[in-house]
């Protein structure tokens, strides 16, 4: 035991532990109230830095999963309009294979014709996202990775079926006789496209889902704090911290032994 009065060596060295069990507890309870072993860069700069890229990351992939859904979206929209398209064109055939029937009554089938040929202008027409025509030749393009994107522009290159359209919508007896292999060929082949596309999106969705999960599985191991461990360390911390004041209140008192010297 120390005799010096002006400096208490022994009480100081107590102060030092007891400051250190109480910076050690109050890091401990702060883990506990944050759920997070990391909360400042103090507490591990390597990981602090990781982690928060890997943060980054995940917003950045994230926001290129509403990309995918958009494209996604855009695709169905053309896929749905398109299949009616196809559909309507199969009618049209048929009605075209009635018109070789003499018995059958031309002018209500031109007519019949010409109805559904309105509707595939209509649908061509009016299939919109956003204000944005969906069957037009203009390609919309969603990124959907670093330098990576899908273009999905849906073009039926009507400037080339044009004339057959209008040949259907006129409701003459040109309608009835009017060939449209080659148009049902190109919503064909466009539905194909669509397919394609979609298949990659839906590729790429799986992907980036997969590297979500994976970071945050990484993230969760550098910054979640393990609530039993620092539970087991705050209450230790507490414990410490009582016995290290009761000591240094010991030691801090201790140079009045000295005074038993003069008397």
């Amino acid at each position: 035991m120390s005799f010096l009065i002006n400096t208490n060596m022994d009480a100081l060295s107590a102060y030092n532990a007891l400051a250190k069990v109480n910076a050690q507890t109050t890091k401990a309870q702060l883990r506990l109230a944050t759920m997070k072993k990391i909360n400042s860069v103090a507490d591990d700069t390597s990981g602090y830095k990781v982690g928060k890229e890997l943060e980054a990351d995940n917003l950045k992939m994230k926001a290129q999963l509403n990309n995918i859904s958009s494209g996604k979206n855009w695709l169905s929209t053309a896929e749905s309009a398109l299949s009616l398209v196809n559909d309507k064109l199969n009618a049209i055939v048929a009605k075209q294979e009635d018109a070789k029937d003499p018995i059958k009554d031309q002018a209500s089938l031109q007519k019949d014709i010409k109805a559904i040929a309105d509707e595939i202008d209509s649908i061509l027409t009016n299939t919109k996202i956003n204000g944005q025509d969906v069957l037009a030749s203009a390609a919309a393009s969603f990124g959907i990775g670093s330098s990576v994107s899908v273009n999905v522009g849906v073009s039926l290159n009507m400037t080339t079926h044009q004339t057959a359209l209008d040949a259907l919508q006129a409701g003459d007896a040109g309608s009835v006789t009017q060939d449209i292999s080659a148009f049902q060929t190109a919503v064909k082949s466009t539905l194909g496209y669509i397919g394609n596309n979609l298949q990659v999106f839906d590729s790429r969705e799986e992907y980036i889902t997969s590297s979500i999960a994976n970071n945050t599985a990484l993230i969760s191991k550098l910054f979640d704090a393990d609530m039993a461990m620092e539970q087991l360390n705050a209450t230790k911390g507490q414990i410490g911290s009582q016995i290290g004041t009761a000591m240094l209140g010991t030691l801090n008192i201790a140079p009045q032994g000295l005074l038993s010297l003069f008397r």
